[in-house]
């Protein structure tokens, strides 16, 4: 919204920082941390005083947890507000990308709220239909994925024409797989497998949004990076005009998830719930289809993977033999019921998705 004052910087020279995108990536961040300190406290007291006993809290998992109980879930709110908040102050609303990121941000935030609210009135560890609210968040995705890709054709870069509907892979320059309008199945999977994978890990106080941070921050490089022709000239990665202003949105998800992780801390003051961790993932995987970087994220957002992967595990082996892998799934769980403490898991998790990262982005430059 904001950025219509550089057309001011030819009488304030002070507008033109307007321009660039650091600077708005920063402000950002900087207005959704103030956003999510300012209003937190009265958001946590309201969701305490309408919800009662709070987030249910599983009967068969680790004892420590029970303590738990009262807690007040649906602290996504806070997270969305002070990405939509930054958002709309910093990005350029103009650009697809953004608007499109937005759009499954807010989709699923307000999917995994409906989730979240019927578990909180009726007292259950099962909310929405999960085949219906897969389904929606299908839909949701495809249609943000179909417009990326249509910018991204009608803009894609000469050397590549068809880089908008093909998957890109690390380390290799001149690798891909054009997969035509079937991209958008492609996309929309990426999108809703990020989205249940952060849901899947958020189990613990301040597990899902340090990795999240730690992402974002990855993907914000990315996202820069990938929306600037010289230096994606330089690193020899795939150049998509408009997905700089990313990292705008990203900086957003950094400062709002600082401000949370303030209240989320442990003992929690609050759960981001499904409202949150649909909305994170979601966000990280849209910017992911849109920079062209797909199967990084895979490395980069590793941690969420292992989660997945431990469920998928866990249930398949189980159904198969009667036998279960782990103590408990997802694997943070597993490591609780071995003696780990709450603290040790969280900040060993939060190792692994640092190192993680580190390669991640190493692959920009092992091409």
């Amino acid at each position: 919204m904001l950025i219509w004052l550089v057309e001011l910087a030819d009488k304030v020279q002070f507008f033109n920082l307007f321009r660039y995108i650091t600077f708005r990536t920063g402000a950002a961040l900087f207005t959704s941390a103030l956003i999510v300190f300012l209003f937190g406290p009265m958001i946590i007291a309201s969701l305490r005083l309408r919800q009662g006993k709070g987030q249910p809290i599983r009967a068969d998992g680790p004892q420590t947890h029970f303590k738990k109980a009262g807690t007040p879930t649906m602290g996504g709110l806070m997270i969305l507000a002070g990405i939509v908040g930054g958002s709309l102050l910093w990005a350029d609303l103009s650009n697809v990308y953004v608007v499109a990121t937005l759009l499954v941000t807010l989709g699923f935030g307000a999917i995994g709220f409906y989730d979240d609210y019927l578990k909180v009135t009726k007292q259950t560890d099962k909310g929405f239909s999960g085949k219906a609210r897969l389904g929606i968040e299908f839909v949701i995705a495809g249609i943000a994925v179909f417009f990326m890709m249509r910018v991204a054709l009608a803009t894609g870069q000469s050397s590549n024409p068809t880089l908008g509907s093909s998957v890109a892979f690390p380390f290799f320059k001149d690798l891909f797989i054009n997969l035509g309008i079937f991209f958008v199945l492609f996309g929309g999977f990426v999108i809703v497998a990020a989205g249940n994978a952060v849901n899947l890990t958020d189990g613990l106080d301040g597990l899902a949004i340090g990795p999240v941070m730690i992402a974002a921050a990855s993907f914000g490089v990315i996202a820069y990076l990938a929306g600037n022709a010289v230096f994606a000239g330089y690193l020899q990665i795939n150049f998509v005009p408009g997905t700089g202003e990313l990292a705008v949105i990203l900086g957003a998800v950094i400062g709002a998830g600082l401000g949370f992780l303030w209240f989320n801390a442990p003992p929690a003051a609050i759960f981001m719930g499904d409202t949150g961790s649909l909305a994170l993932g979601g966000l990280i995987g849209s910017v992911a289809v849109a920079t062209k970087h797909e199967i990084v994220m895979a490395i980069i957002g590793g941690l969420f993977v292992m989660e997945t992967l431990s469920v998928i595990i866990q249930v398949g082996f189980f159904k198969m033999t009667g036998r279960r892998v782990f103590l408990m799934a997802p694997i943070h769980h597993h490591f609780e019921k071995l003696g780990w403490t709450e603290s040790q898991v969280v900040i060993r998790f939060w190792i692994i998705a640092v190192g993680l990262a580190m390669l991640g982005l190493s692959t920009l430059k092992l091409r």
